[in-house]
């Protein structure tokens, strides 16, 4: 089964974020609230995940919710 394209970009996005700030998995979900096994599911595009998450990991990144869909930071 072929894997959505915004889940890819989204996940993609998400990993290039963690991997900027210098932290594994475990690092972002322990500061997102999240368990680390959810946030690797969301870098691989394996999760539909809500609105509410989404504001969750964008304030974990302390940016808007709009710079996780775009490429630049």
């Amino acid at each position: 089964m072929k894997k959505d394209s915004v889940l890819v970009k989204f996940g993609n996005k998400v990993r290039q974020l963690r991997n900027e700030k210098g932290w594994s998995q475990e690092e972002l979900s322990f500061k997102s609230g999240f368990h680390r096994t959810y946030i690797g599911m969301v870098e691989r595009a394996e999760r539909n995940i809500s609105l509410k998450n989404i504001e969750r990991i964008a304030k974990t990144f302390n940016i808007e919710i709009q710079d996780l869909f775009t490429n630049k930071n």
